[in-house]
């Protein structure tokens, strides 16, 4: 499941973390230094889930974190780096945030897709695939 949410550039993305929280119920919730704020680990832990924040260098109470866990937050930064090859969404090219949300859904559906392509591949054989489209049938074997 993902939730986004537009914001004017110069607006910390901390700011809508909470809001973006609201009617989950996870386990843990991972980010980096940035969202190490008190007001936001709070809430997480209201919400009866684990942060797996690290603390920030200046921080009086060096609270710890699962650093094992920590290391997964990498995928979120590669499908970052993924989506920011498309230069529509790079450059924020829409003016309308509509446009722009509709064009990462899109993307982000693409890239789900062309990883489950790679992941029939087989030591160089590709394993027989099933595509739905307008209808039609496409198999590869």
């Amino acid at each position: 499941m993902a939730r986004w949410t537009l914001t004017a550039g110069q607006t910390h993305d901390c700011q809508q973390a909470v809001p973006l929280l609201e009617g989950l119920r996870p386990d843990a919730v991972v980010a980096d230094k940035a969202y190490d704020a008190d007001a936001l680990i709070a809430h997480i832990r209201e919400m009866g889930a684990t942060a797996v924040i690290p603390p920030r260098i200046n921080r009086l109470d060096q609270r710890p974190y699962d650093k094992h866990q920590y290391k997964h937050r990498n995928l979120i930064e590669r499908f970052f780096l993924r989506i920011k090859h498309f230069r529509r969404i790079a450059t924020r090219y829409d003016k309308l945030a509509e446009r722009f949300s509709s064009f990462i859904a899109i993307v982000a559906a693409f890239l789900c897709e062309l990883s489950a392509l790679r992941s029939h591949f087989v030591s160089g054989v590709m394993a027989p695939v099933n595509f739905r489209h307008n209808g039609a049938t496409l198999c590869s074997a």
